[in-house]
């Protein structure tokens, strides 16, 4: 970081503390994400940062989610965590046509605690530094209308922008149908300009090759035409933080 962020960051620390919020665990690239998600204004940064801590707190008391809380939705196994693009960002796919709008909501919003936790923390080398960022692949493919969750995909990109600030590098939607495309411009009126930013709808030769380049072919699976096994996200053991 350079002076005037650190600057900053010390300036959001004194602000959090103000508002009863505590920073003591935090390291400075956690805090930086918060300060570039609200353009560096320290106030509304600082605001950003104590409803997380709050949000964190009674979400996620254990401050992990338990397999036996989300066990419906694992079930379904449509997620699938693919290691590290060339760039080092987790790749997280999602096979929707395998998901089903959840009749529990608590679970389905703890399951998405559940994925983006662990995508996250399949970046750490040891230790978590504070900006690591993900990849997502939403797989459209073979989507019917009994797969169409607005509500769900409204739930995930706002938990991203309101609990994971700066997490998400780039979003790549693959097989978008004709009948989805109302949809998506439904579920786009809820996020943030710079959240829509960072999402590509592949369609073009182009844009498949970006996306390619991107995740790369030892994280990308070989039916997208990489090197990857599928890997489903439950099956995934993380190595143990550094004391």
């Amino acid at each position: 970081m350079d002076q005037n962020q650190e600057l900053a960051v010390a300036q959001l620390r004194a602000s959090v503390h103000r508002l009863g919020g505590s920073t003591q665990r935090c390291r400075d690239l956690t805090l930086m994400r918060f300060l570039i998600a609200r353009s560096m204004d320290i106030d509304k940064a600082a605001k950003m940062f104590v409803q997380w801590q709050k949000w964190r707190t009674s979400f996620v008391p254990l401050d992990y989610i338990p397999e036996s809380e989300i066990a419906d939705e694992l079930s379904a196994e449509k997620m699938y965590l693919q290691g590290l693009s060339r760039k080092g960002f987790p790749v997280l796919l999602v096979k929707v046509n395998k998901h089903f709008p959840a009749k529990d909501q608590l679970q389905f919003k703890k399951f998405v605690v559940y994925i983006l936790d662990k995508t996250i923390a399949s970046a750490f080398r040891g230790k978590e530094m504070g900006d690591e960022k993900l990849i997502g692949v939403l797989d459209l493919q073979q989507l019917s209308y009994k797969n169409i969750d607005a509500r769900g995909l409204i739930t995930g990109f706002q938990f991203l922008q309101a609990y994971y600030p700066e997490r998400l590098a780039k979003c790549y939607l693959l097989h978008m149908p004709g009948f989805f495309v109302r949809v998506w411009r439904f579920v786009s009126r809820f996020l943030e300009k710079a959240t829509l930013e960072k999402i590509v709808i592949v369609t073009s030769e182009e844009e498949r090759r970006e996306f390619m380049r991107d995740v790369g072919e030892d994280a990308l699976p070989e039916e997208y035409g990489g090197k990857a096994k599928l890997m489903l996200l439950q099956d995934v053991v993380l190595t143990p933080l550094d004391d």
